[in-house]
């Protein structure tokens, strides 16, 4: 399911402009980034000021009592000649001292990558390895995971979100539609088409994504963005003609998916802007869409499990009486969960630019790791197409970069 991505954080190939939004809207979340960091960058639709962490409540009450425990001690009348106060005091600073982590953009960007990689794996694994034939539940299964997870946050003051209320409900039950339908289209491709090509074609949807932007939002790309989507169209044919374990289905639910993604990404665009204006403190953040996200897929997931058939599936499924079958599957669902803590966190230490490149980067190890750990007949043409294509996908993310800076 390699575009869980777009659920719970960034997706690789998200616009720029989306990209921008959901670090705006993250700035105030004690939970990603411990230093206080500023990002200075300017986005498609318009400047991108100076973003600030805020350090979280845990650790300014470690602060605090920190300050009054040393208070205390410079107030105390007792004077000790071996040193006990000393030693005391200082052993309470150091216990009380802020953790600062160093590297902390090399850090989140390595996190990333790992959790995003690992999630597709595993997702394959499950769908092919264990031959699991109920891709929507799941999907169900994770996001009632990811639910439980920010729901539990948020109960213990870890996190903040939204209440969701009916008039944010409304306004967000059509993207949360294209959502569903996007998760349940990834899981399909991803059973019949192996990792590397799943990666390589989900790059069209960067080519419906721009002429989105362009004839929905007046967006104008120049001659190199519009050179590496050729070259990312071609890469996806080629790729295809050679492809030993060529399946039309697997294809098909593959392109479904490339425009339901391009679709996901256009419509959130203005969807984020209404459901802020319907808020009580006029912000949603990304956890509050995470649990929106998830929550309104929930009902929606049910009545796809009953309409696929999948409930006769499960009851005669041997699988859900096996306890690693079980591990495997929650962890996905915390994998899932996991992306959207780091997307965030090395966007807030990095930009939209940088996290874009890097998400492209990561396709190429992960499309090598998919063809070792699952056996995949390929040729050396098939090979070259794929990397070809991975390599149009960096190229696309400096093509954009260096758009962005002319502008």
């Amino acid at each position: 399911m390699g575009s869980r991505v777009l659920s719970l954080g960034a997706p690789q190939d998200f616009p720029d402009a989306v990209l921008e939004k959901l670090v705006l809207d993250t700035t105030s979340n004690p939970v990603l980034n411990g230093e206080r960091s500023g990002l200075m960058s300017r986005e498609q639709n318009g400047a991108l000021g100076q973003l600030t962490s805020p350090v979280g409540g845990g650790r300014r009450d470690i602060v605090i009592r920190s300050f009054s425990g040393a208070k205390s001690f410079r107030e105390e009348d007792i004077d000790l000649e071996d040193g006990k106060v000393t030693k005391d005091k200082e052993k309470i600073s150091r216990c009380y001292r802020p953790v600062k982590i160093h590297n902390q953009a090399l850090l989140s960007g390595l996190a990333y990558c790992i959790s995003s990689c690992s999630m597709i794996l595993v997702n394959k694994f499950v769908l092919s390895g264990y031959d699991f034939n109920a891709g929507i539940s799941m999907m169900l299964y994770q996001n009632l995971v990811s639910v439980i997870i920010v729901s539990s946050l948020r109960l213990f003051g870890v996190i903040t979100t939204e209440p969701l209320t009916w008039k944010l409900i409304k306004v967000w039950l059509p993207v949360n539609v294209i959502f569903v339908g996007m998760l349940s289209t990834s899981i399909f491709s991803l059973k019949y088409i192996n990792v590397a090509m799943v990666t390589v074609l989900k790059n069209v949807t960067n080519v419906i994504t721009a002429l989105g932007e362009t004839y929905l939002f007046q967006k104008h790309h120049g001659n190199t963005v519009w050179a590496a989507l050729f070259l990312m169209i071609i890469s996806a044919i080629s790729g295809g003609i050679t492809d030993l374990s060529f399946h039309a289905v697997g294809y098909t639910w593959q392109i479904v998916n490339c425009f339901l993604t391009a679709s996901y990404s256009l419509t959130l665009r203005w969807v984020m802007d209404t459901a802020k204006q319907v808020t009580k403190s006029g912000n949603l953040n990304e956890f509050s869409m995470v649990l929106l996200n998830n929550t309104l897929s929930l009902p929606l997931g049910i009545l796809l499990v009953f309409a696929f058939d999948e409930v006769d599936y499960l009851s005669k499924s041997p699988l859900l009486r096996m306890p690693m079958f079980w591990l495997v599957m929650t962890s996905s669902g915390f994998l899932g969960l996991a992306i959207s803590f780091t997307s965030m966190w090395f966007l807030h230490q990095t930009g939209a630019t940088t996290y874009s490149l890097v998400g492209s980067l990561n396709k190429i190890p992960l499309s090598i790791a998919g063809i070792l750990l699952f056996k995949v007949p390929t040729t050396l043409e098939n090979f070259l197409s794929i990397l070809f294509g991975l390599l149009a996908g960096v190229f696309f993310a400096k093509a954009k970069m260096r758009e962005r800076s002319q502008s």
